[in-house]
């Protein structure tokens, strides 16, 4: 069975998942918005309005408002891929939203996630 591509898949659908990801761990949806804020320069607001738009999560993040220029300082592991070594600047972008959601749900000072 092929893989669905992630950028076409609708962000209502995705961004639930990662706000459920951290509310598990004790993080609410706030934190979440406040870290994918920083990334992409949308307002807790936007992101609730692209949440209930139907945008597709790659649309999401080509439509950024302001990409954070410190993503940069996002290192490590998602899924087993060191996310600063994926060529697909998209694919990279999205996964720096996985990297900040899995440093939040792993308990992380805000400080640290945000690289103040």
């Amino acid at each position: 069975m092929p893989r669905a591509d992630v950028t076409k898949m609708p962000f209502g659908k995705l961004y639930p998942l990662l706000v459920s990801k951290a509310e598990k761990k004790g993080r609410t949806r706030e934190e979440v918005d406040q870290v994918t804020a920083w990334l992409t320069g949308y307002t807790p607001e936007a992101i609730a309005r692209m949440e209930q738009s139907g945008t597709e999560y790659g649309e999401f993040f080509r439509s950024a408002p302001a990409m954070n220029p410190k993503r940069a300082l996002i290192h490590g592991r998602v899924c087993g891929v060191r996310v600063e070594e994926i060529q697909d600047p998209l694919m990279r972008d999205i996964r720096y939203l996985d990297k900040l959601v899995d440093e939040l749900a792993k308990g992380k000072a805000m400080e640290q996630i945000l690289r103040k």
